[in-house]
């Protein structure tokens, strides 16, 4: 496993499953750094940074094929198969739950367990091309915490800034629309039919995803269970982290979850 992707073992319980943090679009593997300290006591933790998102200076990719999400599936397959404990819990936030539950699909022998944070699988009809002009009232710099908060709020704020390398952006933005492009001309419904592994979906009350499909998701499963988070952004494990954290620690427990029935809204 090359240095320059990011791959940190955090340690954890070497007895119970590995488990692997995906993260989203915009992030970066150590942008789980505040459940990391609480997921060690349920399996060794790992995290990584997905193909262009380990610095500024990373190339274009020679073809888009290259940015495909059976790219991304390859790479995570790789990863699971080098720590190589056996099937991994996935924990992914948006891209990089994308890239679980298709890996999930494609090689079952590799996932012991899913979570699902905020994303869905039928994104057709939209496009990124919308995204530029917000993306050229980036700075090619932020110079502190404060100056990311100020331009995306306190939690994307912090969560970008952790992802930065000295407030310089670590991937290029249209790298990046360019992966969430894929998303707007193809669904990924069959890849999560065939998902065997048990799975906890999250969603996010202020979602950025289509309404009702994470829902009916956790329907099409007996083994499935589904969480909507009320006034939770996208970032649901750092906007609502003990709502996060409770769902999580009672899913990897197995035990019965009072919020079940309650709070599942679709």
């Amino acid at each position: 496993m090359s240095a320059d992707t990011g791959f940190i073992d955090y340690g954890g319980m070497p007895d119970q499953p590995p488990i692997v943090l995906m993260h989203g679009l915009m992030g970066r593997g150590r942008t789980w750094q505040r459940q990391i300290p609480w997921l060690r006591r349920y399996g060794r933790v790992f995290a990584f940074d997905a193909a262009w998102h380990t610095g500024r200076d990373i190339a274009p990719p020679a073809d888009l094929d290259e940015l495909s999400t059976e790219r991304f599936v390859a790479d995570l397959a790789e990863v699971l198969t080098w720590i190589d404990m056996g099937p991994a819990v996935l924990i992914g936030h948006s891209m990089g739950a994308l890239h679980s539950w298709c890996v999930a699909a494609e090689y079952p022998e590799l996932v012991s367990a899913l979570v699902i944070e905020d994303m869905a699988p039928d994104f057709r009809g939209r496009t990124t091309q919308g995204w530029q002009p917000w993306f050229d009232s980036w700075p090619s710099k932020f110079d502190s915490l404060e100056h990311a908060q100020d331009m995306f709020g306190d939690i994307a704020g912090r969560y970008f800034y952790e992802a930065f390398d000295d407030g310089v952006l670590h991937g290029r933005l249209d790298i990046w629309a360019q992966i969430a492009e894929e998303w707007g001309q193809r669904d990924f419904w069959d890849q999560w039919h065939r998902v065997a592994a048990p799975s906890l979906l999250i969603e996010a009350g202020n979602s950025v995803v289509p309404p009702g499909q994470m829902a009916t998701m956790a329907e099409s499963k007996d083994n499935s269970i589904y969480l909507k988070v009320a006034g939770a952004s996208h970032l649901v494990h750092d906007d609502a982290p003990n709502e996060y954290r409770g769902a999580v620690e009672a899913f990897l427990c197995g035990r019965p979850a009072p919020w079940r029935s309650s709070n599942i809204k679709p």
